[in-house]
């Protein structure tokens, strides 16, 4: 534990050892301090680069992923000669660049129930910018248990969340959402689009939560869930309570370990239960068509995802109507469900099927952007 600053940190830090809140103690709090970030992703992105910029000594960053174009336009940690490369070395490469003294400890793999808590329990504080359900309630369980405060960011096309959860007598992410919701129902950013500036006005104010919780003053967001509405630039507040029913951070809490967070979001069954369904590959699929076989196929994309491109002969069914649709379909002739990656129409099909529809669905594999990779390049891939 270093008690002192180099001739070149305080170069560096100057307009932090200024600040009466700050000062030589706050910073070398900073140079002590261990923070995890999940994902380094949108969020991710500028909690990394802020907070290597802020002298925080060791980062640790946990991604599986490989740069992609589609990130580019949010992930500003990432650069175009980037793509391809894995999330986790590229911004390594960066964070170093900003600041040497930064000692980065890449973690290159998933984060699941088993490994969760022996990743987590080095660090200080953890920053969760994942994207999905069940890491986000993996992460929470985890920082719960091991006592880690748990800095929350979520972002959904022009709106964005922060919290802070898990920290001492203050609630956390079960007590404001106790259940996850049902598959499908939220889209993802690739599903639902993001404005690339959103992660990184979220991602800053979750590493300003950081600050402050590592240097021990300012009001954290502790109790409070800070929503941004970034297309009108309007902030609101909610008060939080700290449920004491929560099954994680309860008087009597019931979940003690880490559990099977895919089941626990609904996004597998035992395997008694689980519906299967039949996929087709683009291939086969074009040569049906080049039969002339009799099928009809339903594009459960939204309509401003349709300018992208679409098959011929597609019907247009937003995944949310697809139910009370269900009379618009032919049950005597195969139907091929088209979304952009393949999981909407899973999950529709599921639900068709768990509705009683009795024609035969099928999901394209890989969806529009599968069809565009293999037989239509002219349709663009996003």
């Amino acid at each position: 534990m270093s008690d002192e600053l180099t001739k070149k940190e305080y170069l560096r830090y100057s307009r932090h050892l200024i600040l009466p809140e700050v000062g030589l103690e706050g910073q070398l709090k900073l140079k002590n301090s261990k923070v995890l970030l999940i994902g380094t992703g949108g969020l991710g992105a500028p909690l990394a680069m802020y907070l290597a910029a802020a002298g925080v000594g060791t980062i640790g960053i946990v991604d599986f992923d490989f740069v992609d174009e589609s990130n580019l336009q949010r992930q500003i940690i990432h650069s175009t000669r980037d793509v391809g490369r894995p999330k986790i070395a590229s911004a390594k490469d960066r964070i170093k660049a900003i600041n040497p003294t930064v000692n980065v400890i890449a973690i290159e793999t998933r984060l699941t129930s088993e490994n969760a808590l022996d990743i987590i329990k080095d660090y200080d504080i953890v920053a969760d910018g994942t994207d999905n359900f069940p890491t986000r309630y993996l992460v929470n369980d985890a920082c719960v248990l091991l006592g880690k405060p748990n800095v929350y960011g979520s972002v959904f096309r022009f709106e964005g969340q922060v919290s802070v959860f898990g920290a001492k007598d203050g609630p956390c992410y079960r007590c404001l959402y106790p259940s996850p919701p049902p598959p499908g129902l939220v889209p993802s950013c690739g599903e639902g689009g993001i404005l690339g500036v959103l992660p990184g006005i979220v991602g800053c104010i979750q590493a300003n939560e950081v600050i402050k919780l590592i240097i021990g003053n300012g009001k954290p967001l502790v109790g409070r869930l800070l929503l941004i509405d970034a297309l009108n630039m309007k902030f609101r507040e909610l008060k939080l309570k700290k449920d004491s029913k929560c099954p994680v951070c309860g008087d009597h809490p019931t979940i003690t370990e880490p559990i099977d967070y895919e089941f626990f979001c609904g996004l597998k069954k035992p395997k008694d239960e689980e519906i299967q369904v039949d996929s087709i590959e683009p291939l086969e699929l074009k040569a049906r068509f080049d039969s002339g076989d009799n099928i009809q196929i339903i594009d459960m994309r939204e309509p401003h995802e349709l300018v992208m491109g679409k098959l011929p002969n597609t019907k247009a069914i937003p995944f949310g109507q697809v139910i009370r649709r269900m009379n618009e379909l032919n049950p005597d002739i195969d139907t091929i469900f088209v979304c952009k990656i393949g999981v909407r129409s899973v999950l529709a099909i599921r639900a068709l099927k768990e509705a009683g529809y009795k024609g035969k669905l099928f999901n394209l594999r890989d969806g529009i952007n599968g069809w565009a990779n293999d037989i239509d390049p002219s349709i663009i891939q996003y």
